[in-house]
């Protein structure tokens, strides 16, 4: 790999401040001095320094987040804060959300740098279950739970939409919150099939994705890395 690629992978540096921080001796390959950007190196065998500190390339990471309210899955600045700035890790702005929720969802986050993982997770063809628990406007009990939930068993034809949902599974904790899988992902979905059912969603959480459960030792803005038999279960 050329060295001011390696520096810019493994620092904050972009590759002109690399070259820059280069010319101005802060980096060091094997113990000598180097200002050449672009000298190969080997990422496995040579040892480089910037500023005294050793520099190592960052392999694929995959974090389960426990999202809060008012924090944005995106990778822009906005209005309000992003998930990535909840990270403390290097190189944190590489990490993508695996699927959104919106600004005012909480629950379960995956984010990654693995494309190909993150595909995997999200593709309609893996029909992956996503269970959400919904806080209601109105309560829904008796028949007019019954018919919600084979609405929902059926599939449900949205606002501007051709196809309807996939079939579903329902299930009403209380008259005023309920629990919803599903296996498919389209924009606002949980909450548009619930206007179709004639109710308003207020508070929307996700609680897990497959086989990755949220537990409770995750508080909300908290992260960890996903284990090896979790990250294989997708």
């Amino acid at each position: 790999m050329r060295l001011d690629r390696f520096l810019s992978e493994t620092t904050p540096l972009t590759r002109s401040l690399a070259k820059r921080a280069l010319k101005n001796g802060e980096v060091t390959l094997n113990g000598e001095p180097i200002k050449q950007s672009a000298t190969q190196i080997d990422t496995e065998q040579d040892e480089v320094k910037f500023n005294g500190e050793t520099l190592s390339l960052v392999g694929l990471r995959y974090l389960i987040m426990h999202k809060p309210t008012g924090v944005e899955c995106t990778a822009r600045r906005g209005l309000y804060p992003r998930v990535i700035d909840l990270i403390d890790l290097p190189k944190a702005e590489r990490l993508q959300p695996v699927g959104r929720l919106d600004v005012d969802t909480t629950g379960l986050l995956l984010l990654t740098d693995d494309g190909q993982w993150s595909h995997r997770v999200t593709s309609p063809r893996h029909r992956c279950a996503k269970v959400y628990i919904a806080d209601l406007a109105e309560p829904m009990e008796g028949s007019d739970a019954e018919w919600a939930i084979n609405q929902v068993a059926q599939g449900i034809l949205l606002d501007d939409e051709e196809t309807p949902t996939q079939p579903a599974l329902l299930r009403f904790i209380t008259p005023l919150q309920a629990e919803l899988t599903l296996t498919e992902g389209r924009y606002h979905q949980v909450k548009r099939m619930f206007a179709a059912l004639g109710n308003h969603v207020n508070a929307l959480h996700r609680q897990s994705i497959g086989d990755v459960v949220l537990t409770d030792d995750l508080g909300p803005g908290e992260w960890r890395e996903l284990t090896q038999e979790e990250i294989d279960s997708f």
